[in-house]
């Protein structure tokens, strides 16, 4: 079984992200750049797959400049075999569907019996990325998966919804996108870094992949950006239990003017 697994190279989680001058980006000279988490729950799932049927192939693929190949090859040491690195300036500010068609494209050419994605990719959290490119790819699609078991050709996953789980059986091939609690990703190794040194990592650009530039143009672009409003400082109260009742009750309705 071939698996293409769809990784995002996104900010670190835990960055302490500046607007860029423009107002339009982010500074990027002093961001740790890692995988989307959810995307590495989709990189965790796509190796026990292969590991529980004792072979097939696992290839990650990202669309983004040179610093995108540092994430695949954490994703060649966690036991991917190989890599798809898709670089071209005509990718430069792509906006969702422009990604899915970069990627749809190139896993065409792979011949996946699966595709697997994270449900979203943190930093632009557009959880649309699924959705486009089982459209695009014409294969059925099954998101936020918790669960999944391969049988003779389709697979039964298990998926969250409000309050609830669902069960979905769904013909293969097909694009499911990984949730949180579907399993708990591995570090990589010493060896496994080791061996990703020598794993194939192919680059390819628009040519490549039989895409007009034209055609990955931006429907949509990103006016202005913005930090959040700075916290106030908390305020203690002091008193007794009761004392402190009666001065929260006290500022919500006066101050706050929520009651």
């Amino acid at each position: 079984m071939k698996i293409a697994v769809c990784v995002k190279q996104v900010p670190d989680t835990e960055t302490r992200v500046r607007i860029a001058p423009d107002g339009k980006g982010i500074v990027e000279s002093d961001v740790n750049w890692i995988a989307s988490p959810y995307d590495e729950f989709a990189i965790e799932e796509a190796l026990r797959i292969k590991e529980s049927k004792g072979g097939g192939e696992v290839v990650v693929v990202s669309v983004g400049p040179d610093r995108v190949q540092s994430t695949l090859r954490n994703g060649l040491a966690m036991g991917a075999d190989s890599a798809l690195h898709l670089k071209d300036a005509a990718f430069d500010g792509l906006d969702p569907l422009g990604t899915a068609r970069v990627l749809a494209a190139a896993i065409k050419g792979l011949g996946a019996d699966l595709v697997l994605t994270g449900q979203q990719g943190v930093g632009g959290d557009h959880s649309q990325i699924p959705g486009l490119l089982a459209e695009l790819l014409d294969l059925p699609q099954v998101t936020m998966a918790v669960k999944i078991e391969l049988g003779e050709g389709k697979a039964r996953v298990e998926r969250e919804v409000e309050g609830a789980h669902e069960v979905w059986e769904t013909s293969l091939p097909a694009v499911i996108s990984a949730q949180k609690g579907l399993n708990e990703p591995r570090y990589a190794s010493l060896k496994g870094i080791m061996a990703s040194k020598k794993k194939p990592l192919e680059v390819k650009d628009a040519a490549a992949l039989g895409l007009d530039a034209a055609a990955l143009a931006p429907r949509s672009a990103v006016a202005a950006m913005e930090l959040p409003p700075a916290r106030q400082a908390v305020r203690m109260i002091e008193g007794d239990a009761d004392t402190q009742v009666k001065e929260l009750l006290r500022l919500l309705h006066e101050e706050a003017k929520v009651i």
